[in-house]
């Protein structure tokens, strides 16, 4: 299993709209960066995701799961561009800010650190474990 980040602008897509979608889930299209589509090309049926509010929050607030794979994006007729689908599976107990993650050196290279602009980011297992227990998170 490999554990990602999604990141999306509350105002556009909240983490309220994404638990509202249930195990449907949704799809995470839109995405226009060659970097964030070929990490969701390497997303396998179960991954786990960190889902983060951008904008003023910039914080983690919730989990979710990979329920479909990479495929065509819908809102697009240009075949460069693919999604997965994404089901929420919990909302974290206290939201981990983007502050925080700099603040801990454990974080130090996490790509939300030094990449704050990517919206689709590989999270290490190490990384994962460190902001689960920041969320007060046990999955």
């Amino acid at each position: 299993m490999a554990f990602w980040l999604f990141k999306s602008e509350p105002s556009t897509w909240s983490w309220d709209d994404q638990v509202a979608k249930g195990d449907v889930g949704e799809e995470w299209d839109g995405v226009r960066n060659y970097q964030a589509r070929n990490n969701m090309r390497l997303m396998e049926l179960g991954d786990l995701g960190f889902f983060y509010h951008s904008q003023k929050e910039k914080a983690v607030v919730g989990i979710v799961e990979v329920c479909k794979t990479v495929h065509p994006d819908s809102t697009t007729d240009d075949e460069r561009w693919e999604c997965v689908d994404i089901r929420a599976v919990k909302p974290v107990q206290n939201p981990v800010t983007l502050a925080m993650c700099k603040e801990d050196p454990r974080l130090e290279n996490m790509a939300l650190v030094n990449n704050t602009r990517l919206s689709v980011q590989p999270v290490t297992p190490e990384e994962w474990d460190i902001v689960c227990e920041l969320a007060g998170v046990k999955l």
